[in-house]
């Protein structure tokens, strides 16, 4: 009993105590904030990462792909059993985008990829990175009458409107670009048409450029007209797509006549395509999103066929939605497009039998099931000379190492704060320990054993670190828990952004708290305590009585 007396005594006196608590604070609270944040960064990178690749990715090692899809799912599907709950076909190649911008072709490398718009929702997160709301439910590709996202889906501030520019994406931005051409090209006409008139007048003088003109006829043409198009209802299915003829005009002979009708881009759309935002957008000082393109304009994209040697082919596609996984190496190159579609462009249906080819199939397996065992049965399954069988770890894997290995190497070096605290109680203790020589020396020769005398600076240490490590615990969950406030205020005081959506991918900082990580936290940091008065307490119980009493 005299023992816990006398520690609870200690820790209630003796400031010098205070110092080695807050040490023991401060080491808990850090490694519990930072072991929070790292965590919620690895779930919701992982969680990114496996929203684009299913859990199974099954692929050839070429371009051309294989044939027969629907033949390989039934025998991955014999292969993997119970644990398959879902596969969908893609086809995937490099490619080329090309858009005009003011009169100017901007190209971008991109990923083609070719998906089921009916499967591929089944086996990835792909349809909740959309910027329409009806084709985050389900995808469509035909352009939408408007009804675009102006404000960011995946923010929690409901209230600023990042996007303005897609409140007239759509059929409205399609059709109001549609008379903006039509007017050009009719003053330019006329104006040419002035030009040679006057020239032949004075006997026949060189053509003047009117391509001067053509700022003040736009500006002259007001989005009020795209209100005069025919209404959505009436629009006719999705054309086929085809390069225009003329470079200032991307609907401009478009699609040949057909049966007598002439393709009208102010009602039709060529192939719908969904891009990447980081393809398309860019975002300013102030926050706001400036597109370059939009919900209804056009595009080429030039790729290889399926032949032997490949051929680059070019066509020309709509952009319908804009794919927004917060991820920049996937926003800023992948462009999905009907997989029907890209295979018939690149010839990889079979003339004879009508089969189509895919290089690759996505499989999404049910909760619970062991990924590398059902990946290891699929490997043994097929060929490995012709199939590639990789889970989305695997795909992943230098990216997943790396954040792995950045939490192990913070981990160690902020436990060596709590470690140096652990320094400051074996120092202190030293202290006490001279100091309370005499006093050792009366407990002792009225009877406390050795072990009594250890037992209190063993029982003060273990006080200490659980003081330390319970108001590390208070300190650090309180900060887990508000630091999207603390970051508010933090950026009000300064004036800067402390944390940049566009650089960390998200809007707010994820925090994930562990039980089993803040479990071996606060015991680590209590176990460091107590070893640091292991020296001091076997010190002191190894003192003689007289010799103590006779410490001056």
């Amino acid at each position: 009993m005299y023992t816990l007396l006398l520690c609870w005594r200690y820790l209630r006196t003796r400031w010098i105590a205070l110092a080695s608590v807050i040490s023991v604070t401060l080491g808990v609270a850090t490694m519990i904030v930072v072991n929070a944040v790292m965590a919620g960064f690895a779930h919701e990178m992982q969680s990114r990462i496996h929203g684009i690749l299913s859990d199974i990715v099954f692929e050839s090692h070429s371009l051309s792909g294989f044939q027969d899809p629907q033949w390989h799912m039934e025998e991955i599907r014999r292969a993997g059993g119970d644990d398959i709950e879902g596969m969908t076909p893609t086809v995937a190649v490099p490619a080329m985008l090309n858009f005009q911008v003011r009169g100017q072709w901007v190209t971008r490398q991109i990923m083609f990829i070719g998906i089921d718009e009916t499967t591929h929702a089944q086996v990835s997160d792909f349809g909740r990175y959309l910027q329409h709301p009806d084709n985050r439910r389900q995808l469509s590709f035909g352009l939408r009458d408007g009804g675009y996202d102006t404000i960011d889906s995946q923010t929690d501030d409901q209230q600023v409107a990042t996007r303005p520019a897609l409140e007239g994406a759509g059929w409205p931005h399609r059709r109001m670009r549609v008379e903006r051409e039509r007017a050009w090209r009719q003053r330019q006409a006329e104006l040419e048409g002035a030009e040679q008139a006057g020239a032949g007048s004075r006997g026949g003088g060189p053509v003047r450029p009117v391509d001067h003109q053509v700022d003040a006829v736009l500006a002259e043409t007001t989005p009020a007209v795209a209100t005069a198009a025919a209404p959505p209802d009436e629009l006719p299915p999705t054309a086929e797509a085809h390069p225009p003829t003329a470079p200032l005009d991307p609907f401009r002979a478009a699609k040949p006549e057909e049966e007598g009708r002439t393709f009208d881009p102010s009602r039709e759309q060529f192939t719908g395509i969904v891009p990447g935002i980081g393809l398309a957008s860019f975002r300013d000082s102030s926050g706001i999103d400036r597109f370059l393109v939009l919900p209804g304009d056009d595009v080429k994209i030039t790729f290889p066929t399926a032949g032997t040697p490949p051929k680059a082919v070019t066509d020309t596609f709509t952009i319908v939605d804009f794919y927004e996984s917060k991820m920049s190496e996937y926003d800023s190159n992948f462009v999905f497009v009907p997989i029907e579609q890209l295979e018939k462009a690149r010839g990889m249906i079979d003339p004879q039998t009508g089969l189509p080819s895919v290089n690759s199939i996505q499989i999404r397996l049910r909760p619970g099931a062991d990924l590398d065992a059902v990946r290891d049965r699929l490997r043994q399954s097929f060929p490995a000379d012709m199939y590639a069988v990789s889970s989305w770890k695997d795909k992943q894997g230098p990216l997943l190492s790396a954040v792995d290995m950045e939490m192990a190497v913070l981990n160690i070096l902020l436990f060596m704060i709590v470690a140096v605290a652990g320094f400051g109680i074996l120092a202190i203790f030293f202290m006490i320990v001279v100091e309370k020589t005499r006093d050792i020396g009366i407990l002792k020769s009225l009877g406390a054993s050795s072990a009594g005398v250890a037992g209190i600076f063993l029982g003060y240490g273990l006080f200490l670190g659980l003081v330390g490590a319970g108001a590390g615990l208070a300190l650090g969950l309180g900060i887990t828990w508000n630091i999207n406030r603390i970051r508010t205020v933090v950026e009000w005081c300064t004036g800067e952004r402390v944390f940049d959506p566009s650089i960390y991918y998200f809007f707010r900082i994820p925090t994930i708290v562990d039980a089993w990580t803040v479990a071996w936290i606060i015991a680590g940091a209590v176990g460091i305590a107590v070893a640091a008065s292991v020296l001091p307490a076997l010190r002191a119980a190894r003192l003689h009585p007289v010799e103590a009493l006779r410490h001056d």
